[in-house]
């Protein structure tokens, strides 16, 4: 989780310190209208009260544009498409009434219509404002004039695609962030499943081992003192499993489950038969089916009454593994309508084995009981000649 903690630390300071285009990015190249301004006040233009107000008019909506244009439900706004085809309008009439300078409002024109349009209109608005943009300027200065032409619709498609990149950037950012703040949640939710499991299960067996020592004092006291010592290493266990929990690296053997299953089983005066066959499995597959025994002998001693717990693992097709937990208890609170899943342990344990492509499936038995069945795919390393056998009963054929 550590090391999550500071990626995502590393992140914000990186989107923290890279700086996204937005309006002010389009202000320096109103520079360009300069020569326009200087023609007023040189007395190069006719009617420069007209031409002033024309310039402040151009100035006022090129930057009510600009700064609309960084957001999509802004630059798509109606206000803004009118401004920008107003924008237009009042660029063509300077650019025909004076011609010179003043033809350089078109490249502006299109520096706001790359900011505001977006595909697939661009395209044809970028043409419409290039072709006008040409004839006009040919209009004032013949041929040379489709520099104008051509300094407008490069102007047009590099700020669009520019601005298009740089939203990218903003939601690919945006996601990033999203899926560190996704993967924190996961974590926090392994976590707890898997303290969930350790403390019920351990919990559990320390209650029964302290109730059986409490019954063997008066009377027996070397069997007291050796399930007081079962307290005492399965503590010990469970420290060290909490550990391993919280760096995420527990990954226990499906034999060590099982060996606790039985004592945890025995020590609740409960009959364990267990067995096992079929082929190795990969420690991920192992980890997740001693999860289920450990959830389901938890519930098996704290719920059924049962006389006798019989755990069964065995290959399915080859291709998969089964995992049945049966008892023949009357059920009490873990009673549930036969192939549902109760218990907030057993849901957990339903997810992670979707997640692996499995199943978990928890109800009565077809006479009394409660049964869990877990299937999963398993990677076949090897066969097993003969059945292994863990704990009392004969092997699965």
């Amino acid at each position: 989780m550590a090391w999550l903690r500071k990626t995502r630390g590393t992140s914000c300071e990186t989107f923290r310190d890279e700086r996204s285009p937005n309006g002010f990015s389009l202000l320096p190249w109103l520079l360009m209208g300069m020569g326009a301004f200087s023609n007023l006040f040189q007395g190069e233009t006719p009617d420069p009260w007209i031409g002033g107000l024309g310039l402040l008019t151009f100035n006022s909506l090129y930057v009510y544009v600009s700064f609309r244009s960084f957001m999509k439900e802004t630059r798509e706004a109606t206000s803004t498409r009118v401004a920008l085809a107003l924008l237009g309008l009042v660029t063509c009439a300077l650019a025909l009434a004076y011609g010179g300078n003043w033809l350089l409002f078109f490249p502006l024109l299109g520096l706001a219509t790359g900011a505001a349009v977006r595909m697939p209109q661009l395209r044809p608005v970028g043409l419409v404002v290039g072709v006008l943009a040409g004839g006009v300027s040919v209009f004032h200065d013949g041929w040379g004039g489709l520099d104008i032409a051509y300094a407008t619709w490069i102007s047009t498609m590099v700020t669009a695609a520019i601005l298009s990149l740089s939203e990218a950037v903003r939601q690919l950012r945006t996601a990033r962030e999203e899926l560190a703040r996704r993967a924190v949640e996961e974590e926090r939710l392994r976590f707890s499943r898997d303290l969930h499991d350790l403390l019920g299960h351990t919990l559990s067996v320390i209650v029964v081992k302290s109730e059986a020592a409490r019954r063997l004092a008066a009377g027996d006291v070397a069997a007291a003192q050796a399930q007081l010592n079962d307290i005492e290493a399965v503590g010990r266990q469970a420290l060290t499993e909490i550990r391993e929990a919280v760096t995420g690296y527990r990954q226990g053997t499906l034999r060590d489950e099982l060996d606790r299953a039985e004592s945890a089983l025995r020590a609740a005066g409960i009959e364990p038969v267990v067995r096992r066959s079929g082929p190795p499995l990969v420690p991920q597959t192992e980890a997740l089916l001693g999860w289920v025994v450990r959830e389901a002998v938890t519930n098996v001693v704290r719920h059924s009454g049962a006389a006798r717990c019989e755990i069964v693992v065995a290959g399915s097709g080859g291709e998969r593994v089964r995992l049945t937990v049966t008892d023949d208890g009357g059920g009490g609170e873990q009673a549930v309508p036969p192939g549902a899943v109760g218990g907030t342990g057993l849901k957990g344990l339903t997810e992670r084995l979707s997640t692996a492509g499995g199943t978990l499936t928890a109800g009565r038995g077809p006479r009394q009981g409660f049964v869990v069945t877990a299937e999963l795919p398993v990677e076949v390393r090897g066969l097993v000649e003969e059945p292994v056998e863990v704990g009392v009963g004969s092997p699965v054929g």
